[in-house]
């Protein structure tokens, strides 16, 4: 990693950590509304064993997994404490964990399912590549985007903050890094339905 690349990750991670992540996590204490159809049906249509979520914060996603698949194979990991700390106080049998995106702490192929959910956009571009080849290397069959698409990569004024939310084709990205990757679902989730204007990816590791 490159001292530039490194110095923009670590800047964003502050950031997240912060009293700026705090204040994301509280503007978002009620988004998980609606999730639980979403998730019934990937999950039913691809089964999985144990998943992982990059950038789970106060749980939107894990606590409807939750319902799905055991809780204790069901992962999440995040840099802010408060939203950790929620989620396991509401979810206490799940596994949420302290990890930047880009040095997750587990071995190679250790979940059948891992994804990012509005998570990608907030990667610097200097370290978006390694960002997702860590998603790659810890899944063992899916790797699941749900990110706001852009044809281009374009950069998104976000609270004042620059460098902090970019936009791009989060899909084409992971197959041009990793040809192994098999699309198998796309989809787009409106806020008229529950979710952020996201574009979702579903790949498998080719066999």
């Amino acid at each position: 990693m490159g001292d530039d690349a490194k110095s923009s990750a670590e800047r964003l991670e502050a950031l997240w950590q912060g009293s700026f992540g705090d204040s994301y996590t509280d503007r978002n204490a009620k988004a998980a509304e609606g999730r639980l159809p979403f998730w019934k049906k990937l999950l039913t249509d691809h089964p999985c064993d144990r998943v992982l979520e990059i950038g789970c914060n106060l749980g939107a996603n894990l606590r409807w997994i939750a319902q799905v698949i055991p809780p204790r194979d069901v992962y999440g990991v995040d840099v802010n404490e408060k939203a950790l700390a929620t989620l396991r106080s509401d979810v206490p049998t799940i596994n949420p964990v302290w990890a930047r995106a880009r040095e997750l702490p587990f071995r190679d192929g250790f979940f059948d399912l891992v994804f990012t959910c509005g998570v990608l956009i907030h990667q610097p571009p200097d370290m978006l590549e390694g960002v997702m080849a860590e998603a790659v290397r810890c899944s063992r069959r899916y790797v699941l985007a749900m990110e706001y698409f852009a044809e281009k990569p374009t950069e998104v004024p976000y609270r004042d903050q620059k460098g902090a939310l970019f936009k791009c084709d989060f899909g084409g990205l992971y197959q041009g890094q990793h040809p192994g990757l098999r699309l198998v679902h796309k989809d787009f989730l409106s806020k008229a339905s529950g979710w952020d204007d996201l574009t979702v990816w579903l790949f498998e590791h080719s066999r």
